[in-house]
């Protein structure tokens, strides 16, 4: 018979990450090459903040801290499309080959088993950097240490990860229908960088884009505020743990219904 429940699937995923795991290891220069280079790349965008801050003390009311504390929360956001959701660049490869069908045969759930085959690990090292740029900011900014502070931080950045992950679900499974939709994830993925700044430094149009159109906003902005800005939350903020579960719920079914249309010839 076949199992459904939670521990099932752990089980499941911990086996696949655990080959996934163990083929890079057995690359280690590229593991330690392209490590190093994501750990680069994410002190370069904390010099860059440097570099802006030392000629002006804040940009539309944003302090130097509070960017890095935007900064910081964006990449433990982004942590989990990183390390766990990575297959979705391979997606297209898959579906315009035909190997894709291969995944109709698993007695598992097809998105599941999709997702679980690639564990980024280099991911971990964006991860460890962006503790560490949280943690520094808020001891900069001076702002409380209570149970109640810690466990929102780590559910708002929970739920704001699925917002990234639904962008991504949702132009990764384009694929099913659009011969060039690697553009369309390249195009959704540059949006990310958009995500470490407040969207109170653009102007009316892409303060809306990045709310409601390529809502990037609820990656690091709204949820940071909970924090940051505790006296003057405004909805959105309260509302986007709840605004990440339902895209990332729609983006799952928008990626199975493309799967559902799939007829391993190609597309």
């Amino acid at each position: 018979m076949k199992e459904n429940n939670l521990a099932f699937y752990l089980k499941i995923y911990f086996k696949i990450i655990s080959q996934d795991i163990k083929s890079k290891m057995s690359y280690r220069s590229d593991f330690i090459i392209s490590t190093i280079g994501m750990i680069f790349t994410n002190i370069a965008g904390f010099v860059s903040f440097w570099i802006i801050f030392r000629n002006f003390p804040s940009i539309n009311g944003w302090t130097y801290n509070e960017i890095l504390f935007l900064y910081g929360f964006s990449l433990i956001s982004l942590t989990p499309v990183q390390c766990l959701f990575d297959n979705n660049w391979n997606l297209r490869t898959h579906v315009y080959s035909g190997d894709f069908i291969k995944y109709y045969f698993r007695p598992i759930n097809m998105f599941f088993y999709y997702q679980s085959e690639i564990f980024d690990v280099k991911g971990l090292g964006q991860l460890a950097f962006g503790i560490g740029t949280l943690a520094y900011s808020w001891h900069k900014i001076g702002l409380a240490v209570t149970p109640l502070s810690i466990l929102m931080v780590i559910v708002f950045i929970i739920t704001a990860s699925l917002v990234m992950i639904a962008l991504q679900n949702a132009a990764a499974a384009t694929c099913f229908w659009l011969q060039n939709s690697f553009f369309i994830l390249d195009f959704v993925n540059k949006f990310r960088d958009y995500a470490r700044y407040p969207i109170t430094i653009f102007n009316p149009v892409f303060k809306f884009i990045f709310t409601f159109v390529m809502p990037i906003a609820f990656i690091a902005y709204y949820p940071s505020l909970v924090i940051l800005r505790p006296d003057s939350i405004p909805l959105l903020s309260w509302l986007s743990p709840l605004f990440g579960i339902v895209f990332f719920f729609l983006s799952y079914k928008f990626w199975m219904f493309g799967a559902s249309k799939y007829s391993g010839t190609g597309s």
